[in-house]
């Protein structure tokens, strides 16, 4: 029986009196992936990215784990959630115009002190201090740092388009303005090289483009790594008492836990495995979070139907986009209907082998974005669901 096979017999054995659909988390394999992520770090902090985890038990469970320390939050409505619920250490990693959520920050204390915000434009400061309603607390503030690859005097631009601050004297500009701002503080920077973390360099059957990639991720990361720390010496002369410099994603920790000036590392996908990272060289998890659908149909040989299954994922839309059929070895999709909303059919020979009522098992494309989809997670531990946890969607909470 091969390890796929032996997987599939688990997640069959633990969930037997579970109907599908229903999403699962491996502990076995997230905390192998969680003991990981620390080994490549380093040494360096990891800070776990919510966005990719979308449970609150999960996220406890990883910050247990020595090498961990903080979250890094996607809404500012989460950052507070989650540090009225005890988590002393958020970074909200993207900027907001939330007025109201600013409000209950700059009115409360311990809000202040937990959630530190994105900055990267004077304009947010305006729209923050306009948001304040009375509220008199100092707002911790991160600043941004745009991390893209340009080529060609700027004619080509490699990466994802986020920050407006490029250059070390444009972010010191900004780090000028927010610390001759009353009720401002800047305590960090980020740096997130999408297009090393978040781009696969060993695509199957694409053996040109992925020595392209390699080469452009070794040109980007070189580049970075010299000017990511002339922008930390940089904020430095301005704010001697900088608390942090994040930087990484889960396919570059290593490369970014090796620049001196990063003291620590943002990952979170890395602890679900979802299918996009299986096309990367730097480095090989284990899939932690998986769902099933259930088998409604029995159209023809080599043919079944399941219940749903069309949860596509966020980014330019494409096949590498869709859930993946992973248990039993050997489905796929018909192309000519695809991932759909309500049934999905299967095709290839194992599916004879299955019923009525049985389980298939598929892997997302991303990793919290699943979480989106079902109220609860069923974690199991060998052959046993111990304990069944709410996703953000199951505490009624969808921030985005």
């Amino acid at each position: 029986m091969t390890a796929r096979a032996s997987d599939r017999a688990r997640y069959d054995r633990a969930t037997a009196h579970l109907d599908a659909p229903l999403a699962i988390v491996d502990l076995d394999a997230f905390d192998a992936n969680a003991a990981d992520l620390v080994r490549r770090a380093g040494g360096k902090p990891v800070r776990v990215a919510s966005k990719s985890v979308r449970c609150r038990a999960l996220l406890e469970r990883v910050l247990a784990r020595d090498g961990f320390a903080g979250i890094m939050s996607f809404t500012l409505a989460e950052s507070l959630w989650l540090a009225r619920s005890g988590f002393e250490d958020v970074l909200l990693a993207y900027p907001s115009a939330d007025r109201a959520a600013y409000a209950e920050l700059a009115g409360d204390p311990k809000l202040a002190a937990a959630v530190t915000v994105m900055v990267d434009d004077v304009a947010q400061l305006d729209l923050i201090d306009a948001s304040r309603g009375g509220g008199r607390e100092v707002v911790r503030v991160c600043l941004e740092l745009d991390t893209s690859l340009k080529l060609f005097g700027g004619r080509v631009r490699v990466g994802a388009r986020r920050s407006p601050l490029h250059s070390p004297a444009q972010v010191a500009d900004v780090a000028r303005a927010v610390a001759r701002r009353p009720g401002f503080e800047v305590v960090g920077i980020m740096a997130y090289e999408g297009h090393v973390a978040g781009v696969g360099d060993a695509v199957a059957g694409r053996p040109l483009r992925s020595r392209a990639v390699r080469l452009m991720q070794s040109a980007a990361k070189r580049e970075l790594a010299e000017r990511r720390a002339e922008v930390v010496r940089a904020v430095r002369a301005v704010v001697p008492g900088l608390e942090f410099v994040n930087g990484g994603g889960t396919g570059s920790v290593q490369h970014t836990a090796a620049e001196d000036a990063v003291t620590e590392i943002g990952a979170g996908s890395g602890l679900y495995v979802p299918r996009l990272f299986d096309n990367y060289t730097s480095f090989s998890g284990r899939p932690a979070a998986l769902f099933a659908q259930p088998v409604v149909r029995r159209p023809g040989v080599g043919v079944v139907t399941v219940l749903g299954g069309g949860y596509p994922a966020s980014g330019a839309a494409g096949p590498d986009r869709l859930p993946v059929p992973y248990l039993p070895e050997g489905l796929r999709y018909d192309p000519q209907e695809g991932a759909s909303e309500v049934q999905t059919p299967l095709l290839g020979s194992p599916a004879d082998d299955l019923l009525i009522g049985d389980k298939v098992w598929f892997r997302h494309a991303k990793a919290g974005e699943l979480c989106e989809r079902f109220d609860v997670l069923h974690l199991v531990e060998g052959d046993a669901v111990t304990a069944t946890v709410p996703t953000y969607r199951g505490e009624g909470h969808t921030f985005l």
